[in-house]
């Protein structure tokens, strides 16, 4: 790789260069105030109009469903399907019955308001409608996908996983006590709505753990072996946002700002890590997800300040 030298703070900070590296990311990013309201001209901009929303208790339980739902005014769109069942970690049954309900009210597109379950269990969802297949588990692994997936549009209601707009999905067999990665840029959503309204909910403990698995996400891509000038960019961009408004997110569920800007850190941090991939604390703290139930969010605060004093030695430049 090369080596350039920059002078920030009177101090020398070596920026390594790789002699290759590529970057992806094609989803549309709609931010702001009433960004809900851009759902109908997405999905006729896409050729659909019966979407699935796919969402979980609690979002219905706070309201947000309705919000969404209000949003699509006068418009021609019909909901196909609304499955309030996405229960965490995103289940095998539970995107293989999905997909069956999909067919049969004949959706054409997906549309998922909620966290980084939510959002993985409607990748997988897209994947088998798509596929045509019935059986997730057979797409597990890197780059097994071959069919243009439809059109799906995540509305996250946490600032955490960063999932819509990743190319992975987390799918957890009860079967093999495992969560298991599927990786492919087809299965990137289309649009990425970020709209204050959303994010607002969240109690104090969910946003302080989903908060640090953004914090995660950017420090494991900022110093992972695949680390690159534009992840770099987006992962330092996420932990400047976490680090000035994690903690006011936390205390005061009403700060918009803080919310908001916690929203757009998990959505950048997501990108960078897309691209450059995460760690070891995310490769132990899946497994213990999978293992003993533990939050994804509270298992990275716990494993990511050891991960980085294990990687100390190696990476100390970048710390």
């Amino acid at each position: 790789s090369r080596a350039s030298c920059l002078g920030h703070n009177n101090k020398r900070v070596m920026i390594m260069l790789p002699d290759y590296y590529e970057f992806f990311n094609p989803v549309k990013v709609i931010a702001g105030n009433k960004a809900l309201e851009n759902i109908p001209f997405e999905l006729t901009r896409l050729h659909v109009k019966r979407p699935i929303i796919l969402t979980d208790k609690g979002v219905l339980k706070a309201g947000l469903i309705k919000v969404v739902l209000d949003s699509f005014g006068d418009s021609d769109v019909v909901i196909g399907a609304i499955c309030d069942d996405i229960t965490s970690d995103s289940p095998v049954d539970v995107v293989n019955a999905t997909a069956r309900i999909f067919r049969d009210k004949q959706c054409d597109s997906l549309i998922a308001v909620g966290g980084g379950s939510v959002i993985d269990t409607a990748k997988g969802v897209n994947i088998l409608v798509s596929e045509g297949s019935d059986d997730i588990m057979k797409f597990r692994g890197v780059y097994r996908l071959t069919a243009p997936q439809r059109p799906l549009i995540a509305v996250p209601t946490t600032a955490g996983s960063g999932s819509e707009a990743t190319m992975v999905a987390m799918i957890y067999s009860p079967v093999k006590k495992l969560k298991i990665p599927f990786v492919s840029i087809l299965m990137l959503p289309e649009v990425a709505i970020l709209d204050p309204r959303m994010i607002l909910s969240l109690p104090p403990k969910l946003t302080a753990a989903t908060g640090m698995d953004a914090l995660s996400h950017a420090v494991e891509a900022y110093s992972g072996l695949q680390k690159n000038p534009l992840s770099d960019a987006y992962a330092v961009s996420a932990i400047n946002l976490i680090r000035e408004n994690l903690v006011n997110s936390v205390k005061d569920g009403k700060d918009k700002d803080a919310r908001f800007a916690m929203a757009n850190a998990s959505l950048i941090a997501g990108i960078a890590f897309s691209n450059s991939m995460v760690g070891a604390t995310h490769s132990i703290g899946h497994a213990c997800g999978a293992l003993a139930c533990i939050h994804h969010g509270t298992a990275m605060a716990m494993l990511l300040p050891v991960v980085m004093e294990y990687n100390f030695d190696k990476v100390s430049q970048y710390y």
